[in-house]
């Protein structure tokens, strides 16, 4: 069993700063991927940003320059800065993780979600 569970979801006025933890925990042999996914009231889930194990990243190009995405991997924990965040950031935002139980075992992990609103 594995699980990774999102945190540091919020309030912030619109100019703010939030950084989301997303630490993945259980039966871990090793985790590859991990990345950060969001969705807003009657959107579809869009992809935010990903980090391989290596350090690797690639972001959603609207979100370039603002958002940024680092792991720790010995803590199985992915963070996701979020800085100059505006009304239109406002959304549930998701972790997901590419997670071995055993060699070449890969399961596709998510979170439950943290919930980020952007208001003032």
């Amino acid at each position: 069993q594995v699980q990774v569970v999102e945190s540091g979801g919020g309030l912030v006025q619109p100019g703010g700063s939030l950084r989301l933890s997303c630490a993945a925990s259980g039966s871990i042999f090793i985790v590859n991927n991990m990345g950060w996914y969001r969705q807003a009231p009657g959107k579809e889930r869009e992809f935010v940003a990903v980090i391989s194990r290596g350090g690797s990243t690639r972001y959603e190009d609207s979100m370039k320059g603002r958002f940024t995405i680092s792991r720790d991997n010995a803590k199985n924990t992915v963070y996701l800065q979020m800085n100059s965040l505006k009304p239109e950031d406002t959304a549930v935002y998701y972790c997901n993780a590419n997670i071995a139980t055993m060699p070449d075992t890969w399961l596709g992990v998510w979170g439950q979600g943290t919930l980020v609103t952007v208001s003032a």
